[in-house]
Parts: structure tokens; sequence; C-alpha cells
């Protein structure tokens, strides 16, 4: 992130400031990345065959995981994970039927005869990169799977890496993927890009990944849609006197828990919060199974903030753009309707990021590294298109072909100029 000293002098007091940058730490890793794509490219499944043995250590029978695999996935799931996985589903199912219900087509009549509109078109086929990670995240097919589904694409397929949790494989079939592929990193994202012998090119990739995976989706969209560039995940609290300093240093070191680059921090009104706070991490690490990571995170990418009065708070917070945003305040309603970049807000105490991160139904897979500023997040909107047609009577026609004729010839363009006035024309012929 840019120095913000400059903008905020005297607004904002950093208690507690970042030792090292996100930005400034990421992997140079675009020339491995191109490297991968070129080869996945040419020589189609035994690049990801050389790829999986150099990465992953292990080289799968078949890429493609079979129904039998599958099932036998799904069966050997703990019967309180199944249904705590199929909750989790049946919420993001609800939330992304009820968004997909505020996209409507549109017809509309502007001029007499002049006819437009756009239509909701599902994207045909969608990639879904699901992580292996540190942990078995078994909501990240959830958060991508299921809101294509809901969407209408006619083909869902997920990419994962050959050694994942078996219950990340049951994620995928129990979220609605028409097929699973054994394939993780950047060469995955060139398969579904590109297509191999064993996997279908697709229109569009999401979900996350780590920098490998990042800069792959970078360098083949063009060729596909993606959803977003993600970079380490962030969460920040916005909390005046009123905010409670235990659960606030809960709720960061939850997040730093991700991984070792996740960037936490607290921007407050009160000093004396933001000391408690502090304190609060430290006592809390000592007793952390996860510290090792969490403590490192914090360490490295903490940040701590005093603003001077709740504007700046504001300020700086719409200035960060958190992927996630708690607010903490006495009127935590109120504030949240003064914010405007962030990528999911958490209105009040009672709202921790762990329910959305889950299971709540709200979305997971968020913009980092300030692209909060200009997007959202993955959404079931992300896997349709809004298409507009139009058509005219000939009152449409009489309406709109002279100005445009007359602003074709004053931009020199001859052959518009002639399409427009064509059908004028043909009208005028018709009438006499």
């Amino acid at each position: 992130m840019p120095d913000p000293s400059a903008s905020f002098t005297g607004r904002i007091h950093l208690l507690k400031s970042p030792a090292r940058s996100a930005e400034g730490d990421a992997t140079a890793v675009e020339g491995t990345v191109k490297a991968i794509i070129a080869a996945v490219r040419e020589r189609g499944d035994a690049a990801l065959r050389d790829y999986s043995l150099a990465f992953d250590k292990v080289v799968p029978d078949a890429f493609e995981v079979s129904m039998a695999e599958r099932a036998a996935a799904v069966a050997a799931l703990d019967p309180q994970t199944r249904a705590d996985t199929e909750f989790a589903i049946a919420q993001v199912k609800t939330f992304a039927e009820a968004q997909l219900a505020t996209m409507l087509p549109l017809e509309v009549e502007t001029l007499p005869g002049l006819h437009l509109g756009h239509r909701i078109i599902p994207i045909a086929r969608v990639g879904c990169y699901v992580p292996g990670g540190r942990y078995p995240i078994l909501s990240a097919p959830v958060m991508t799977l299921v809101p294509a589904k809901v969407a209408g694409c006619r083909e869902v397929i997920a990419c994962l890496p050959p050694g994942a949790h078996a219950a990340m494989i049951a994620g995928c079939h129990l979220s609605g993927a028409d097929r699973i592929f054994r394939v993780g990193g950047a060469q995955a994202i060139a398969a579904m890009a590109f297509g191999t012998e064993s996997i279908p090119a697709v229109d569009k990739i999401v979900g996350p990944g780590n920098a490998f995976v990042n800069e792959a989706k970078r360098q083949v969209f063009g060729q596909v849609g993606i959803d977003q560039l993600a970079g380490p995940s962030e969460i920040f609290t916005l909390a005046d006197e009123t905010g409670d300093a235990a659960m606030i240093a809960t709720d960061l070191l939850a997040q730093a828990e991700h991984d070792v680059r996740t960037r936490v921090g607290l921007i407050t009104t009160s000093r004396d919060l933001a000391r408690a706070v502090v304190v609060e991490i430290g006592k809390q690490l000592a007793t952390l199974a996860t510290a090792e990571v969490a403590g490192q995170a914090w360490r490295d990418y903490g940040q701590i903030a005093v603003a001077e009065d709740e504007q700046a708070m504001i300020d700086y917070s719409d200035f960060i753009a958190a992927e996630h945003l708690q607010v903490h305040t006495r009127d935590a309603q109120a504030l949240a309707r003064r914010l405007a970049n962030y990528g999911s807000l958490f209105i009040g105490p009672l709202a921790s990021v762990v329910y959305s991160d889950k299971c709540c139904g709200t979305n997971h897979t968020l913009p980092t590294m300030a692209a909060g500023r200009y997007t959202g997040g993955l959404w079931v909107g992300s896997y349709v298109k809004v298409c507009t047609h139009q058509w005219l009577e000939p009152e449409g026609v009489m309406a709109v072909a002279p100005p445009a004729a007359r602003q074709s010839a004053t931009e020199g363009m001859a052959g518009h100029a002639r399409a427009a006035q064509l059908r004028l024309d043909l009208l005028q012929v018709r009438a006499t």
C-alpha cells in the first residue's frame, strides 16, 4: 500500500505499523508462470503430469475424479461434517438465488419505435479453482461452485491440487461440480484457459489461490475471463471506545491464522482501546494453537491506527479498502452507511468474519489490496453476462437515423453514415 502519511498527517497516528509490505513481498513469479502456461499450451496433459510431479510430488492415475471416487469421498465424510457442509451450501444457494432475483431482463421503449433491452445470460462453462492450502478449507468449493450452479452455467468444472484432502473432493461434489480434476497451481489455470486432452477450456476462471495461481490468472485474462486478482487475506476493525478488546483481538487473530502474510488491523478513535488490543493479542497468542502462523502475520503485517475523530476513521478505512471490514461502534448501522470501500462489511459485534468465511451465505471470495475501491467480491452476477439488444420500428429509425448519419459524417466515417442513411431512405421509398 502507498504510504498514507501524506494524506492523513495529523489525522491518523500509527500505534503499530506493519513491519513489511504485502505488495513489496510478492514473489517474482511472472517468468515461472509464463513458462508453465506455454508448456501446458504446447504439451497438454504431458506438461500437467510433469508439473504435478515437480510441485505436488505425485502424478494421479487419471486427472479426472471418477463418479465412484466422488461417491466414496462423500461417504467417507464424518456425518456432522457433511451436515455442516450441506448447511453452508443451502445458505450460499439461498442468498445467491435472492441476488439473482434482483437481476431482471429489461425491455424499454425509450422513443416511439426505439426498443432497447438486455438479457441475463449464464456463462456457458466456468472453471473453479479450489485451493489446497494450509488447511482443508471445506467452504472453498461451496463459495465458487454453488453460485455458478444457481446462475445456470451449463458446465461447472473444479480443479484442486492432487494432494488436497478427500473432503475437498466431497465438497466439490456436494456443491454441484459437473467435473472435478486433480490439477493444482498455475498449470491448472493454464489447463482451464486453453484446454488439454483431459480438461476442457472454460469461458471464465474463478477462485482464490497462491501467488502462482494469481499470476497465472493475470496472464490468461483475455483468453478467458477471471473473477479478480486476490492477494493475501485482510481484516480490519473500526471501533470507538465501546469496542471490546478481547473480541477484536480474537477476530484479528482468527483471520491471521490463514497465512503468514495476512494483513490485520484496527482503526479506532480510542487510544485506550488500541493499547488494550495490543496487550490482548499478546495474551491470546500465548494460548492459540495456530500462533506460529497468526503471530508472524501480526508481527509483520499487523497495524493499529488511532484516528483523531470518527470522520478520519472512516476516511482511512476507505483508503485501506479492507477485504473484511468489521464495525464495532456505538451505532454500527449508522457508521456502516457512511463506508464506501470494502470487500464485505460486518456490522456490529455479533457479525464475525468467520460466519461469512464458512457458512452464513455471503461469499468469502473478496477483493484485497485496496481493490474494494472499484469492485465487490464474487457473487452470482459473476457467472452471468448482461447483454444488450435493440430493435426498431419505422418511427424509431426516423428518430435516430438523421443524428446518427450527421455524427458519422462529422467524424469522417462514410460507411457509418451510409448505413444510417440507407434505412431512412428505404422507409422514405416505402412511404411514397
